[in-house]
Formats: C-alpha cells, structure tokens, sequence
C-alpha cells in the first residue's frame, strides 16, 4: 500500500524542482508529475506553488525558459537549469543531506 500524501517541507520545492531539471528540460506540469512519480506518489507539488517557484527562481538565474510543443502538441513554457541553478542545487542539496542527519541523530533514541 502506497503512503499518503504529504506537503513538503518549507525550502524543499526549489530543491526538488532544481533536481528534476538536473534530468533535462521540461515544462511545469512535468514537472510536478515527475516528482510525484520519482516520490512513488507520496509527494504532490500544486500549480499554486510550482509557478511562483519558477517565476523566483529564473528571477534568480537559476533557470531559463522557453516556448515550446507539449507532448499533447500544445504550446508549454519548458525549463532547463543553468551554471547558476547547478550550482544552487549542489548547495541546497549538501544542507538537505546535513539537516536529515541532523534530524536523524535527534530522532534516534537516546540509549
């Protein structure tokens, strides 16, 4: 049986979103159901979300976008990380992996 869905943490979606286009490009909606899919259905990123993130992160120069076809063969926004997005990803990734760590030690019980 599959687990629930659950929100995520504060900070994680620009992570997540920087590591699914590590993969290669794609628009919003791959986005999202790529997530979800490598989550094996666990986590779920929202549209009301998922935009604002990439609004700020090509604010940032993390990202770069362009138009293109779908797979449905409709017109879609597709994103691609750039240096700078790696580089944030590289970062984000190595604080994600100290803070589990981190939480790990707290939540293991004290002998």
């Amino acid at each position: 049986m599959l687990s629930p869905r659950i929100d995520l943490l504060p900070g994680t979606l620009e992570m997540l979103v920087l590591q699914t286009l590590a993969i290669g490009p794609q628009h919003g909606y791959g986005i999202a159901r790529r997530i979800q899919s490598a989550s094996r259905e666990v986590l779920h990123v929202e549209e009301g979300s998922l935009y604002p993130a990439l609004y700020r992160m090509d604010k940032r120069g993390w990202l770069r976008s362009e138009w293109g076809p779908s797979e449905a063969n409709r017109r879609a926004r597709f994103y691609r990380l750039t240096p700078s997005g790696k580089r944030a990803l590289e970062r984000q990734a190595r604080d994600w992996e100290r803070m589990a760590e981190a939480i790990g030690l707290v939540m293991k019980p004290q002998g």
